[in-house]
């Protein structure tokens, strides 16, 4: 397209559920309620590790990181989704759109190296017990919880950057939940095919490194909890495990799917589905994993409830 045949667009219109029109009033209060359940749930369980002196361990150091993890991760798109369902006019600026792309992939990004920190701390713990409070100090903790959040926020940069120099001239309908990369690239009145493959290999290399380094830690894992000669033992080290290994299968499951193709869509309805288990589901469900599955975190919960008298 010759330069001057096109106005650059400077708003889209995020479509969401076309196909769930009748049911928005609905569709609001459901994702409110999940919102608004995610936020107390993962709220509860950052403050519960860090006001309870018994839960100042590695590993719940970095359950309660990614608890407030979750908080950020799940504002870059939530609340803009419940504006939508309840406005006629369901846009979003061109900046705004980078801005929700770049916090969503870098706070996915962070979540990514701190499962994989997570899944480190379980191997240290259970393959080479006496050595574990050596090397996992509190101040190697701090350190882990900052490479990520920092390898988190410059993860997007090129992606984003490439992005924002593309002519988008219309139709500016995406065709998705939230502004994402695969949507809004479909939507470029240009050539696309350098931008598909920087977004495949960096998330390639993204997931692909941090599933391996998880899946190594959990055959380490298994392999010693396998020579542990009571069952008792083996039931005990793997529930210190369970949790964790759960959100994994849950995040990466969905996440594979959606990022790791060199396609630039597919089925519409398949990514908007996929789009609802990594966004608004895993951060729903995390706290209910990492609490009714944990009883330290539900009994520092009991302890702090009898401490402000809502519990005799």
């Amino acid at each position: 397209m010759k330069p001057g045949n096109w106005s650059q667009v400077t708003e889209f219109i995020i479509l969401g559920f076309p196909h769930l029109q009748g049911v928005q009033a609905f569709l609001f209060l459901f994702l409110l309620l999940i919102y608004l359940t995610t936020i107390l749930g993962n709220l509860l369980i950052f403050l519960v590790v860090c006001l309870d002196s018994r839960l100042h361990t590695p590993m719940y150091h970095f359950v309660s990181m990614l608890s407030l993890l979750e908080l950020g991760y799940t504002a870059a798109t939530i609340p803009k989704m419940l504006s939508n369902l309840l406005s006629e006019k369901k846009t979003i600026s061109f900046s705004g759109c980078l801005l929700q792309i770049y916090f969503f992939h870098s706070l996915g990004a962070t979540e990514c190296y701190l499962l994989t920190a997570m899944a480190y701390d379980r191997y240290l713990a259970i393959c080479q017990p006496l050595h574990y409070s050596t090397h996992m100090t509190p101040a190697l903790c701090v350190k882990i919880v900052v490479g990520c959040w920092l390898g988190g926020l410059a993860g997007p940069v090129a992606e984003i950057s490439l992005v924002s120099h593309l002519p988008f001239c219309g139709p500016n309908h995406i065709q998705h939940i939230f502004c994402d990369f695969p949507p809004v690239l479909s939507l470029a009145c240009t050539d696309t095919s350098i931008n598909v493959l920087v977004d495949f290999i960096i998330n390639s290399c993204k997931i692909l490194a941090t599933f391996l380094l998880i899946l190594s830690s959990y055959v380490q894992i298994i392999c010693t909890v396998l020579r542990i000669p009571s069952a008792a033992g083996k039931r005990k080290a793997f529930s210190t495990c369970a949790s964790h290994l759960t959100v994994v299968l849950i995040f990466y499951g969905s996440i594979f799917f959606m990022y790791v193709r060199l396609k630039k869509s597919y089925s519409l309805d398949y990514d908007r589905a996929l789009a609802v288990v990594y966004s608004v589901l895993t951060p729903f469900l995390n706290p209910f994993i990492y609490s009714l599955r944990n009883k330290e975190i539900k009994e520092a919960v009991r302890r702090q409830l009898k401490r402000t008298g809502i519990l005799e």
